[in-house]
This record gives C-alpha cells, structure tokens and sequence, in this order.
C-alpha cells in the first residue's frame, strides 16, 4: 500500500484522464465535417422547382377530381 501521496496522485489522475480525454475528442473539428454531411444526407435542401412542379401536379389533379365530380353531378340532374 502506497502512502497519501500515491492516493492524492490517484484521485488526481481519476479525476483529469476523463476531462482531458473529453477535452482531446470533443473538439469541433474532429465530427464536424460529418455532421455537415449527415444533416445534408437527412435534410437535404430545399429545391423550389420541384417543390413548384409538385405543388402544381396537386392542383391539377385536384382541378381533374372536382371537374368529374361536377360532370357526374351534371348527369344526375339531366336524368
């Protein structure tokens, strides 16, 4: 058994070999790069153009839908 010296030495190094190996590999620069691409991967941009020709193919098939709907309607009143 060593002394109090070797157990203020060990609490010491129990303490700091966590906070330094947190400090060494918590840095920015290590994940950042793959944080970018992940959040790309998961999010990628907005593309108004294909948002534009979506919004639009959803108006033209809403405009299909009510224009059958009023034609079949229009039949049932002609019968």
């Amino acid at each position: 058994m060593g002394n109090w010296q070797l157990e203020v030495f060990k609490l010491g190094l129990y303490i700091s070999f966590p906070v330094g190996i947190f400090y060494v590999f918590n840095q920015p620069q290590l994940f950042e790069e793959w944080v970018v691409k992940t959040r790309r991967q998961l999010y990628p941009p907005i593309d108004d153009e294909g948002r534009l020709k979506f919004k639009e193919e959803i108006r033209n098939r809403r405009r299909l839908q009510m224009e059958k709907e009023l034609l079949e309607k229009l039949k049932e009143v002609e019968k």
